[in-house]
Protein backbone atom coordinates (compact mmCIF):
# COMPACT_ATOMS: atom_id res chain seq x y z
CA UNK A 1 0.00 0.00 0.00
CA UNK A 2 1.14 3.35 -1.01
CA UNK A 3 1.97 6.12 2.00
CA UNK A 4 -0.70 8.23 2.50
CA UNK A 5 1.03 11.29 0.56
CA UNK A 6 1.08 8.99 -2.81
CA UNK A 7 -1.65 9.34 -5.49
CA UNK A 8 -3.47 6.05 -5.14
CA UNK A 9 -3.90 3.66 -8.28
CA UNK A 10 -6.73 3.03 -9.91
CA UNK A 11 -7.90 -0.36 -8.65
CA UNK A 12 -6.81 -2.75 -11.64
CA UNK A 13 -3.28 -1.26 -11.63
CA UNK A 14 -3.71 -1.86 -7.52
CA UNK A 15 -4.39 -5.03 -7.89
CA UNK A 16 -1.51 -5.64 -10.00
CA UNK A 17 1.13 -3.72 -7.62
CA UNK A 18 -0.07 -5.57 -4.67
CA UNK A 19 0.91 -8.98 -6.87
CA UNK A 20 4.00 -7.79 -7.52
CA UNK A 21 4.63 -7.07 -3.98
CA UNK A 22 3.59 -10.16 -2.57
CA UNK A 23 6.35 -12.10 -4.31
CA UNK A 24 10.25 -12.42 -4.10
CA UNK A 25 12.76 -11.22 -6.57
CA UNK A 26 13.18 -13.79 -8.63
CA UNK A 27 9.19 -14.94 -8.36
CA UNK A 28 8.39 -10.83 -9.54
CA UNK A 29 10.59 -11.90 -12.67
CA UNK A 30 8.67 -14.59 -13.14
CA UNK A 31 5.65 -12.67 -13.15
CA UNK A 32 6.45 -10.50 -15.38
CA UNK A 33 7.36 -13.06 -17.95
CA UNK A 34 3.81 -14.56 -17.32
CA UNK A 35 2.76 -10.43 -18.34
CA UNK A 36 5.16 -10.86 -21.93
CA UNK A 37 3.35 -13.81 -22.67
CA UNK A 38 -0.15 -12.30 -22.09
CA UNK A 39 0.37 -9.55 -24.35
CA UNK A 40 -2.79 -9.19 -26.27
CA UNK A 41 -2.50 -9.37 -30.35
CA UNK A 42 -2.47 -6.24 -32.56
CA UNK A 43 -6.08 -5.46 -33.88
CA UNK A 44 -5.38 -6.34 -37.95
CA UNK A 45 -5.66 -2.53 -38.69
CA UNK A 46 -2.40 -2.40 -36.68
CA UNK A 47 -0.55 -5.94 -37.35
CA UNK A 48 2.80 -5.98 -39.43
CA UNK A 49 2.31 -2.14 -39.66
CA UNK A 50 3.53 0.26 -37.36
CA UNK A 51 2.86 3.66 -39.39
CA UNK A 52 -0.09 4.39 -37.33
CA UNK A 53 1.69 3.63 -33.50
CA UNK A 54 3.84 5.59 -32.02
CA UNK A 55 7.58 4.46 -31.21
CA UNK A 56 8.12 4.40 -27.78
CA UNK A 57 12.12 5.46 -27.69
CA UNK A 58 12.51 5.10 -23.59
CA UNK A 59 12.27 1.62 -24.55
CA UNK A 60 15.47 -0.64 -25.05
CA UNK A 61 13.74 -2.97 -27.40
CA UNK A 62 11.01 -1.90 -30.01
CA UNK A 63 8.38 -1.51 -29.05
CA UNK A 64 5.28 0.72 -30.28
CA UNK A 65 1.56 2.04 -28.40
CA UNK A 66 -1.77 3.39 -29.98
CA UNK A 67 -4.36 5.46 -28.10
CA UNK A 68 -7.99 4.93 -29.41
CA UNK A 69 -10.37 7.71 -28.10
CA UNK A 70 -14.01 7.46 -29.25
CA UNK A 71 -15.19 10.89 -26.94
CA UNK A 72 -14.44 13.02 -24.25
CA UNK A 73 -12.35 12.53 -20.50
CA UNK A 74 -15.45 10.61 -19.51
CA UNK A 75 -15.56 7.89 -22.27
CA UNK A 76 -13.27 4.70 -22.04
CA UNK A 77 -9.47 4.87 -23.96
CA UNK A 78 -8.09 1.63 -25.94
CA UNK A 79 -4.78 1.30 -26.01
CA UNK A 80 -2.81 -1.06 -28.09
CA UNK A 81 0.73 -2.32 -27.69
CA UNK A 82 3.37 -4.21 -29.93
CA UNK A 83 6.72 -5.40 -29.28
CA UNK A 84 8.61 -8.47 -30.29
CA UNK A 85 8.77 -11.52 -28.30
CA UNK A 86 12.58 -11.56 -28.20
CA UNK A 87 11.75 -8.89 -25.68
CA UNK A 88 9.90 -10.04 -23.11
CA UNK A 89 10.69 -7.20 -20.52
CA UNK A 90 9.06 -4.99 -22.68
CA UNK A 91 6.09 -6.93 -23.66
CA UNK A 92 5.91 -7.76 -20.12
CA UNK A 93 5.96 -4.13 -19.24
CA UNK A 94 3.07 -3.49 -22.29
CA UNK A 95 0.90 -5.85 -21.11
CA UNK A 96 0.87 -4.91 -17.27
CA UNK A 97 0.34 -1.00 -18.75
CA UNK A 98 -2.60 -2.99 -20.96
CA UNK A 99 -4.30 -4.90 -18.14
CA UNK A 100 -4.00 -2.29 -15.50
CA UNK A 101 -5.44 0.63 -17.82
CA UNK A 102 -7.62 -1.43 -19.59
CA UNK A 103 -11.62 0.25 -18.93
CA UNK A 104 -10.39 3.65 -18.12
CA UNK A 105 -12.08 6.64 -18.88
CA UNK A 106 -9.51 9.14 -20.63
CA UNK A 107 -10.20 11.09 -17.31
CA UNK A 108 -8.86 7.91 -15.13
CA UNK A 109 -6.14 7.19 -16.97
CA UNK A 110 -4.70 10.95 -17.06
CA UNK A 111 -4.97 10.54 -12.82
CA UNK A 112 -2.67 7.43 -13.03
CA UNK A 113 0.53 8.33 -10.78
CA UNK A 114 3.67 8.23 -13.15
CA UNK A 115 4.95 6.53 -10.25
CA UNK A 116 3.82 3.29 -11.50
CA UNK A 117 6.55 1.62 -12.79
CA UNK A 118 8.05 2.40 -9.24
CA UNK A 119 5.17 0.57 -7.26
CA UNK A 120 5.83 -2.56 -8.63
CA UNK A 121 8.69 -3.54 -7.07
CA UNK A 122 10.99 -4.68 -9.91
CA UNK A 123 13.53 -2.17 -9.17
CA UNK A 124 16.03 -4.66 -7.71
CA UNK A 125 15.43 -6.85 -10.34
CA UNK A 126 15.58 -4.84 -13.33
CA UNK A 127 17.57 -1.39 -14.44
CA UNK A 128 16.26 1.59 -13.88
CA UNK A 129 17.06 2.12 -17.94
CA UNK A 130 14.57 -1.34 -18.34
CA UNK A 131 11.91 0.86 -15.81
CA UNK A 132 12.38 3.94 -17.64
CA UNK A 133 11.15 2.24 -20.87
CA UNK A 134 7.26 1.69 -19.27
CA UNK A 135 7.61 4.95 -17.58
CA UNK A 136 8.41 6.33 -21.38
CA UNK A 137 5.02 3.80 -22.52
CA UNK A 138 2.82 5.45 -19.31
CA UNK A 139 4.02 8.89 -20.54
CA UNK A 140 3.37 8.89 -24.38
CA UNK A 141 0.01 7.42 -23.68
CA UNK A 142 -0.91 10.06 -21.59
CA UNK A 143 0.16 12.72 -24.27
CA UNK A 144 -1.50 10.75 -26.70
CA UNK A 145 -4.71 11.14 -24.83
CA UNK A 146 -4.13 14.65 -24.08
CA UNK A 147 -3.21 15.71 -27.46
CA UNK A 148 -6.36 13.44 -28.82
CA UNK A 149 -8.78 15.23 -26.81
CA UNK A 150 -6.78 18.63 -27.43
CA UNK A 151 -6.15 19.50 -23.96
CA UNK A 152 -2.40 19.71 -24.05
CA UNK A 153 -0.80 19.73 -21.35
CA UNK A 154 -3.51 19.65 -18.26
CA UNK A 155 -2.83 18.10 -15.50
CA UNK A 156 -5.97 16.16 -14.08
CA UNK A 157 -6.97 18.46 -11.67
CA UNK A 158 -7.37 21.20 -13.69
CA UNK A 159 -9.94 18.79 -15.61
CA UNK A 160 -12.38 18.15 -12.66
CA UNK A 161 -14.88 20.42 -14.20
CA UNK A 162 -14.45 19.94 -17.59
Amino acid sequence: MPPSNQPTLPESFAQIADDFQALGKQDRLQLLMEFARELPALPERYAGDHDGMERVAECMSPAFVKVELDGGLDDPVRIYFDAPPEAPTTRGFASILSEGLAGLTARELLEVPDDVPGRLGLSEAISQQRLGGMAGMLGRIKRQVRTGLGIGSQVPSDLRDA
